[in-house]
């Protein structure tokens, strides 16, 4: 059975997520702190992190980091503090969703699914199509490293999995909307300054490293492209 990795301090909301995670066909797996969470990470090797931000000894956001370094598993934060600019972070560093508590844990579920769905479906492309090279470009989906002219740029899971959509469709413009749907899902309760924010990050990032043949073009009113100069 596969188990899910609920990382909490508070021992009510690891009682009742445990509860809800059982009734999807998993085991719930718990951590009282972010150091006991990498830990157990390491060992149980989880389908999905629940991973509450305010943790002792290593906060949720000094966690995801640790782990999205090494691993493209599912991560959900979830917090107290619901600011844009707190569920922005999350996401910058790697989490695949966010959620504010007080929450409903059938939400959570829901949410649960969404993000396995999104990693299963990129799985089975994993295995029939990992590399794109475009120009002086290469996204790697198997490793989840993105390089311009052999250097490696440090990305984040979205922003790697933002370059493979945009890159892979030259010239097509997606809206924001699109993008959201895309990359964070149908399931996802986010707005359109999220994908703002997220392609800021990943332009300052990009634009550390020559590209004349290509860039990430702002559509103004519509959304995005990735315009490529022949």
């Amino acid at each position: 059975m596969q188990s899910i990795l609920i990382a909490d301090d508070n021992p009510d909301i690891t009682d009742i997520l445990s509860v809800y995670v059982k009734k999807e066909g998993y085991e719930p797996i718990i951590a009282k702190n972010g150091i006991e969470a990498e830990s157990i990470y390491e060992e149980k090797k989880p389908a999905a992190i629940l991973l509450d931000v305010m943790m002792p000894l290593k906060d949720g956001y000094e966690v995801c980091r640790n782990i999205r370094k090494k691993s493209s598993v599912p991560i959900i934060l979830i917090t107290a503090r619901g600011e844009d600019y707190d569920k922005i972070m999350g996401l910058d560093i790697g989490a695949d969703d966010y959620i504010v508590k007080p929450f409903s844990p059938s939400e959570v579920m829901a949410r649960l699914r969404a993000v396995l769905r999104r990693f299963n479906a990129t799985e089975v492309s994993e295995n029939t199509d990992t590399i794109l090279k475009l120009k002086n470009m290469v996204v790697n989906l198997e490793e989840y490293s993105f390089s311009v002219d052999g250097k490696k740029i440090p990305l984040t899971k979205k922003e790697i999995e933002t370059m493979w959509t945009l890159a892979s469709n030259p010239n097509k413009v997606f809206t924001r909307d699109n993008l959201l749907d895309s990359l964070w899902g149908y399931d996802y309760f986010g707005d359109s300054r999220t994908v703002d924010s997220h392609i800021k990050r990943l332009r300052s990032k990009i634009d550390t490293v020559e590209h004349p043949d290509w860039a990430i073009k702002t559509i103004w009113g519509v959304g995005y492209k990735f315009e490529v100069t022949e």
